[in-house]
């Protein structure tokens, strides 16, 4: 990898930046000063210092967000704010992206990463990776919506689930609900609930496969996922 992509990759500016650097002879790499950003380098064999201190550098990053409402799950857009939108430099750099995506008005837990591997097996069909919903739902309800969930729901497109856990933790004219699936159809969670003539009014995701939302995360707010977490994930895609 070229030294001077190495270091905007990991938070120490542009690549305009990095060579002024380079120039001013601040990085060195296995105690030799290096000044041309074209030099070639192997972050896992050589020693590469800026300002004297030792650069570690890691090629993936894994971040734990509560998504806000009003936040659009995607790597940009010319209107809207997206979650990469809520990334401190030292993160965005490593350009993750969101793992899936969560309605503009829904909240809750979202994984960014710019590992493609893991992202692609956790949202893969054949995983079945399960998602769990916190859901405030108008009308109540009933046995007969878990029945329903249960064998599968028809969409409004033709389309049949697969069996959803539906529990009630709430009944009422406004009822609390929990809901795990191991599909992601667009808006799934309230077209299944349109199919049984009832509306979602408040949505939040809990959980992903074995990722569960730090509840200390306020909205916007984010973190790197703990090494056990990471550990979790990575025994699910694999």
């Amino acid at each position: 990898m070229r030294i001077d992509k190495l270091l905007a990759n990991i938070g120490y500016g542009s690549r305009k930046e990095v060579k002024k650097m380079l120039k001013a002879g601040q990085v060195a790499v296995n105690e030799e000063l290096v000044k041309d950003g074209k030099q070639h380098v192997n972050p896992k064999e050589d020693r590469i210092l800026v300002h004297g201190e030792e650069v570690h550098y890691r090629e993936f990053i894994y971040l734990m967000m509560n998504k806000p409402p009003g936040v659009i799950s995607a790597t940009e857009d010319l209107r809207e704010e997206t979650v990469i939108d809520l990334l401190a430099h030292e993160h965005a750099v490593f350009e993750p992206f969101p793992v899936g995506r969560l309605d503009k008005d829904t909240e809750g837990l979202l994984l960014l990463t710019n590992d493609g591997k893991l992202s692609h097996r956790l949202l893969s069909p054949k995983k079945h990776v399960p998602k769990t919903y916190f859901a405030v739902i108008e009308g109540e309800v009933t046995a007969a919506d878990i029945e329903a969930f249960r064998r599968g729901v028809t969409l409004d497109d033709g389309y049949v689930t697969k069996p959803g856990e539906l529990v009630i933790v709430k009944s009422g004219l406004h009822s609390d609900i929990e809901l795990t699936i191991t599909e992601g159809k667009f808006h799934q969670v309230k077209r299944m609930f349109a199919a049984v003539g009832k509306r979602v009014v408040y949505l939040k995701r809990l959980s992903m496969g074995p990722l569960q939302l730090d509840e200390e995360l306020e909205l916007g707010e984010y973190r790197e996922l703990l090494p056990k977490e990471l550990e979790l994930l990575m025994d699910q895609e694999s």
